[in-house]
């Protein structure tokens, strides 16, 4: 007999966790719709010498920002015990490294204007750095509402990061500062952000270092850092050889494109790896539970997959046109293969945190070496096709990525590969209903003007999608709608 206490534990953890998910996506996807209105005016009103000069800068901190809190930040979510000195301590810790690295982008900046021939990357570099240490004063903050699940706090500071970098940046934009509207949209939305989250967020830090908890927190965090050292380079080589080979407005180009699968999918799949990666850690000593876990997530994150993955790809021409102009249409043929590479991302992508929540974040840190070993070859030879080539680079590299990490999850949690792929049939039926309809409202819609052709597109896909799965769905539906507490 189940155990009751058990049983509504698990009950509580599956409805935090859900509402978690639901708030999660509720400021990412508010915070996100600022973004895009922001990208279509910026778009409409700077070069794209100016995106493609931001882009460049953003290559760099990425690469630096690996580093900010040497894995700790994750570590701390999953521990259990001397949880505020442990806070206490990677706040101390994130605060010196913070700084650090808005000290060191100053000689490095060169450096990066020298490989991609282009000065002003020098001055927009080092300004960007200062985000460093403003990010370092609010991120435990933004862990402990994480590890609590506490998403509803955590969306003021989300969206005023968002409205506060979109209004600065649109309204610098029109006076005429060019490249340095998106520069101090960014510092200024990073300030909003801290300030919002020291409000909402009660927990004072105490400067200090405990060396038994920063040796346990490092042991952890070694193969997580290691990890996101790889996957940093990873998501970022397109872009470092698209801008060396094909310079800076072709970067522009190839960002733009990548940002819609990246802010519409690729960014819900990080948002919701938070949510599932402290979820599965409040459940690590439960196999059962975490295997059921992993199988719903994989059926629920497919249901989102893959209507955006199909919208984007059927609906790329008057996307581009609608939200970015007639100026960025060469973004289109790439959007569509980097649709399709978004897709595939998605299958199966919260195994990891299963890895992480157990403790075994090396089996992670191995697929990714995997990856960077396929991924440099596929874009060096794609990139003798152009920016195309190296679309479709990245897309088989992470085909060949999928397919491994969904083998070693059938022989390491037990979770055999018939199960998984179960999961993916009700968005497979949907998504065949909508290519079917949108094709059609495509054909019908051409000779109309792009804005109504996208609206009859995004109407159309949605009705017949959703229908669709509210026929082979629907009790599913229900019940994960009574889990995050909505009435029915």
């Amino acid at each position: 007999m189940t155990d009751p206490g058990v049983t509504d534990d698990n009950n509580r953890v599956a409805r935090k966790a859900g509402r978690g998910i639901i708030w999660n996506f509720l400021a990412y996807g508010l915070g996100k719709v600022v973004v895009l209105l922001t990208t279509s005016i910026l778009a409409r009103l700077l070069t794209k010498d100016d995106f493609g000069l931001v882009s460049v800068a953003v290559i760099a901190i990425n690469y630096l920002a690996v580093v900010k809190d040497l894995g700790l930040g994750v570590a701390l979510v999953q521990r259990r015990e001397n949880v505020d000195e442990a806070a206490n301590t990677v706040f101390t810790i994130n605060l010196i490294i913070g700084v650090l690295l808005s000290v060191i982008v100053v000689p490095i900046a060169p450096f990066v204007a020298e490989y991609f021939k282009e000065p002003m990357v020098i001055p927009v570099l080092r300004w960007l750095g200062v985000s460093f240490a403003i990010n370092a004063l609010g991120s435990v903050h933004v862990i402990w509402l994480m590890r609590e699940l506490d998403y509803r706090r955590k969306f003021i500071p989300d969206m005023g990061n968002a409205v506060v970098k979109g209004v600065v940046s649109i309204g610098m934009a029109y006076a005429g500062f060019g490249v340095w509207a998106l520069v101090f949209g960014q510092i200024l939305g990073a300030v909003a952000s801290v300030i919002l989250v020291w409000i909402v967020l009660p927990w004072r830090p105490r400067l200090m270092l405990n060396k038994k908890i920063t040796a346990a927190l490092m042991q952890f965090g070694a193969s997580v850092i290691g990890g996101d050292i790889l996957g940093v380079f990873i998501d970022n080589i397109d872009y470092i050889v698209v801008g060396k080979l094909f310079g800076l407005e072709n970067l522009s180009i190839y960002t733009l494109a990548f940002r819609l699968p990246e802010m519409l999918l690729i960014g819900n799949l990080w948002v919701m790896g938070n949510v599932t990666f402290s979820a599965f850690s409040s459940i690590q000593d439960k196999p059962d539970e975490m295997r059921r876990g992993l199988l719903a997530s994989v059926r629920f994150i497919q249901m989102i997959a893959v209507p955006i993955s199909l919208g984007l790809f059927l609906g790329a021409d008057p996307i581009v046109r609608v939200v970015f102009g007639e100026q960025w249409l060469d973004v289109i043929p790439i959007l569509r293969v980097l649709a399709i590479y978004a897709w595939v991302y998605s299958v199966g992508y919260h195994v990891g945190d299963v890895y992480k929540a157990i403790g075994r974040p090396d089996i992670l840190f191995k697929l990714t070496i995997l990856t960077l070993i396929v991924i440099v070859p596929f874009i060096l030879i794609g990139s003798r096709f152009g920016m195309i080539g190296i679309a479709w680079g990245h897309l088989f590299a992470v085909l060949i990525r999928r397919v491994v990490s969904i083998i070693v999850a059938t022989r390491f949690i037990k979770v055999p590969a018939t199960d998984i792929f179960k999961e993916l049939k009700p968005s497979m039926q949907g998504g065949a209903a909508m290519v079917f309809v949108v094709l059609i409202v495509l054909y019908a819609t051409k000779d109309i003007s792009p804005f109504l052709q996208l609206a009859f597109v995004v109407l159309s896909g949605a009705a017949s999608y959703l229908g669709v799965l509210w026929v082979v769905e629907r009790e599913n539906l229900i019940r994960l709608a009574r889990t995050i507490g909505v009435p029915l």
